[in-house]
């Protein structure tokens, strides 16, 4: 009996030849481990009383490729995936004007105390819980929440007096 690794060499070609066959042109190396996987189940599984392995592969390793088409197939039809000018079109939903940098941002908010800009940066760019905060700070989460509350306050009268759109 000869091992897997004689059989993959000799039935290399085949596995080859079927894709071809199937015009697969992307993800090659996939469905030829796809293949490879069918064979050693074909090679396992054979009864030879049945018929020769090289009939019982062939149909195997192309029924598998076949369905993992017809499986990759559906799963593009339920799902769109736009392309990367789709994303330059959409339109910032943000009421807030585009500021390149962070700095700037916390320049603008200069009415917020130390603590508080600490929750707005962790909040905002670093997309931190209250109680992600307290840990790196080592304090507790009420004192966060104390600091979102003033934040908070300040911002929105920032907000109201257009302290926040101005140069």
């Amino acid at each position: 009996m000869e091992s897997f690794e004689q059989l993959a060499a000799q039935y290399e070609t085949m596995i080859h030849k079927i894709m071809h066959n199937l015009n697969i042109y992307k993800n090659k190396e996939e469905f030829y481990q796809l293949g490879l996987i069918t064979l050693w189940e074909a090679w396992k599984n054979h009864d030879p009383e049945k018929g020769t392995l090289l009939s019982y592969a062939y149909s195997m390793i192309k029924g598998k490729i076949m369905n993992e088409l017809t499986n990759q197939n559906k799963q593009s039809q339920q799902y769109f995936y736009p392309k990367d000018e789709f994303w330059e079109l959409i339109e910032d939903p943000s009421p807030f004007p585009a500021i390149d940098h962070t700095h700037e941002m916390l320049k603008r908010c200069r009415l917020l105390s130390a603590n508080q800009l600490k929750w707005l940066q962790y909040t905002l760019c670093d997309q931190m819980s209250v109680k992600e905060i307290a840990e790196k700070e080592q304090v507790t989460p009420s004192a966060v929440k104390n600091w979102r509350h003033g934040a908070r306050e300040k911002l929105r009268i920032i907000m109201e007096n257009n302290r926040f759109f101005e140069d």
